[in-house]
């Protein structure tokens, strides 16, 4: 006699396990891919609709099109009276999801052409039209500021300027400039560089507290040149000095010229001009006569 298994299942449960729920309908839907039609809520729902309108409108949105709807076509399909489906047919036209006109042919024979809405042309009109807001237009990217040129064209300075600019890399790797930016930020290193900064200050200005990842470091570069440019140094001034001393070949006296000579009282054309600038007669004065 074999053993009987207690924890063995009695019989083989599916591999699908089906939904439960306390109460209420619970939906077991197939994804469908073919011979399927898609019904508005509107309808299957719909509050004063018999069931049998409500099951006659999705048979006819189901049928091709050219599908014959006629009364004695329904009635030959379903189990209901030509009554029962006529007036289901008025409850659909009158809640506008079926519209039927009749047109006399030229041969005399009348025919129904019917039309099926999914949705009643009312209710489209009811429903708001959903206008899509303008798309923002984009902001215009601000003007670059332009970068500070040199006064006077110098291929030295250019030259130090752009190789400031490629030995940055060297510095802090992420300031490795492209080629064009380096010519396009010369000049503005060039204008430092007139203003009589010093290559090594410029490059501590352009390295000093940089942030951990910056995105366009030649825009970083630009903006710095230009917000942190230094004033022009001011004019030297022109200081005055005065002769330095000589002495008097004569009398050895020390006196102020601009070359090596006489004093003026040793030195016989001022003594000349001297006296001559004295005279009485030069002066316009009277010769003073003698006292007895």
């Amino acid at each position: 006699m074999d053993v009987q298994h207690l924890s063995a299942p009695s019989r083989a449960t599916s591999r699908v396990p089906r939904p439960v729920a306390r109460s209420g309908v619970v939906h077991a839907n197939t994804r469908l891919t073919k011979r399927y039609t898609v019904v508005d809520n509107h309808l299957a729902q719909h509050r004063e609709l018999t069931l049998i309108a409500i099951g006659l409108a999705v048979h006819i949105q189901s049928l091709p099109a050219g599908a014959r709807t006629g009364i004695k076509c329904l009635t030959a399909r379903f189990p209901e009276s030509e009554a029962r489906i006529a007036s289901a047919l008025r409850e659909l036209e009158a809640a506008g999801y079926l519209e039927r006109t009749r047109e006399r042919l030229p041969s005399g024979r009348i025919v129904t052409h019917t039309v099926s809405y999914n949705q009643p042309p009312t209710l489209r009109r009811a429903e708001p039209v959903r206008v899509r807001p303008p798309k923002p237009k984009p902001k215009p990217e601000p003007a670059p500021t332009p970068l500070p040129q040199p006064l006077s064209p110098d291929p030295g300075r250019h030259r130090v300027a752009a190789d400031l600019l490629a030995g940055l890399r060297c510095h802090d790797p992420r300031l490795l400039l492209a080629e064009h930016d380096v010519r396009r930020l010369a000049p503005g290193v060039a204008a430092w560089l007139e203003r009589g900064a010093a290559p090594d200050s410029v490059r501590r200005a352009l390295t000093a507290n940089l942030p951990e990842a910056p995105h366009h470091p030649a825009a970083l570069l630009a903006h710095r040149l230009t917000a942190l440019l230094p004033p022009p140094l001011p004019p030297t001034p022109t200081v005055v000095r005065p002769h330095p001393f000589q002495t008097c070949d004569r009398c050895e006296r020390a006196f102020r010229a601009p070359e090596p000579g006489c004093c003026r009282d040793c030195d016989p054309d001022v003594a000349g001009q001297e006296s001559l600038s004295t005279s009485p007669h030069t002066s316009g004065g009277s010769t003073p006569k003698p006292i007895a």
